[in-house]
């Protein structure tokens, strides 16, 4: 009998789930963002969606035979971060910068941790901040989708002639340095719902980003807390901006539509590994991402704020989790 039972660190879940059927799930909901991408960008979203899969891919391969491990491709974990790295990118990064941000999420971010479910960090978010330190040119640089102008000509963020099409932010910021008129920042709301706007290639389109944070919901891959916190604290924060001075920052919806917002809560934010356990824990740490993007996008420099709030909240969520320690499945032990 004893033989039977299986003994493993916590959490422990009843549902019959795997790694791999959760990281398939994943990147089943990933899929209208990538058709998304592929319908606005053409080849340059298949050029780098492919190498940065690729490069993920081949990196963990190295990895595990370096260290004469058992090849662990099989779980799709390095899938998925391929897939949210490019995602996180401008559509006209050189691919060869895209292999090495592939391999710093992997090589640094996740397998030198000792692999999935080690690393501390998002494999994908941090390499993300390390490519916007080490090229920040190339992490500026957008692209016109193929529906605004079929040519795509690259359009820089100091190039505000073109900002005002492609990349509603980078735009948003400038009304608030009273370098462009909030009007027109809103009038961009259609287009950041549906993705007729410049960005990186996972971020344009909010209404594919939303149909595959549905499916994830419905197949309780993920819970709706984290979603649902980040949602919340940052349409609160924005409401709040916009009520003070409607005539400098934009309308909640376009930050809650534009950037990264959506794929962070419920792609990114939601990463099992880096994201605390407790239902409460889930809550304040939503919380903590919503507000420090809107924090970041209305206070800082830096026109969007995902990654850097991921990544703060992702070192919190240790002492989130201390704080907020699960009950035991007996019930809380009485001390006698």
């Amino acid at each position: 009998m004893l033989s039977k039972i299986t003994v493993s660190p916590a959490p422990h879940i009843s549902q019959k789930l795997s790694t791999r059927g959760v990281m398939g799930d994943v990147i089943i909901g990933l899929a209208p963002a990538m058709a998304a991408a592929i319908w606005f960008f053409h080849l340059q979203a298949v050029g780098v969606i492919l190498t940065c899969v690729t490069a993920c891919m081949a990196s963990e391969w190295i990895c595990n035979l370096i260290r004469k491990k058992p090849n662990s491709l099989g779980d799709l974990s390095a899938v998925v971060t391929g897939l949210i790295l490019a995602f996180s990118l401008p559509p006209a990064i050189p691919l060869w910068a895209a292999v090495i941000g592939s391999a710093f999420a992997i090589v640094i971010c996740k397998m030198l941790f000792g692999g999935l479910g080690a690393n501390i960090f998002n494999p994908a978010m941090a390499a993300r901040a390390f490519l916007t330190a080490s090229f920040g040119m190339l992490m500026t640089t957008w692209t016109v989708p193929a529906t605004v102008d079929t040519q795509m000509p690259k359009i820089s963020a100091t190039n505000t002639v073109a900002v005002t099409q492609a990349t509603p932010l980078a735009w948003a910021k400038s009304a608030i340095k009273g370098k462009a008129d909030v009007k027109e920042v809103n009038a961009m709301l259609k287009g950041t719902f549906w993705g007729n706007v410049g960005g990186c290639l996972g971020e344009t389109s909010s209404f594919a980003l939303l149909l595959g944070g549905v499916y994830l919901l419905i197949r309780r891959t993920i819970t709706f807390h984290i979603p649902a916190a980040v949602l919340i604290a940052a349409f609160v924060f924005a409401e709040i901006f916009y009520l003070i001075n409607p005539d400098k920052y934009s309308m909640p919806f376009v930050q809650l539509f534009g950037g990264g917002m959506l794929i962070c809560a419920f792609f990114i934010a939601t990463d099992p590994v880096t994201a605390p356990l407790s239902a409460k824990g889930m809550w304040i740490f939503g919380v903590g991402v919503g507000a420090l993007i809107m924090l970041i996008r209305f206070v800082g420099e830096y026109p969007e704020g995902v990654m850097y709030a991921v990544l703060i909240m992702n070192a919190v969520s240790p002492l989130i989790d201390r704080a907020c320690k699960l009950i035991p499945a007996g019930g809380k032990p009485h001390v006698q």
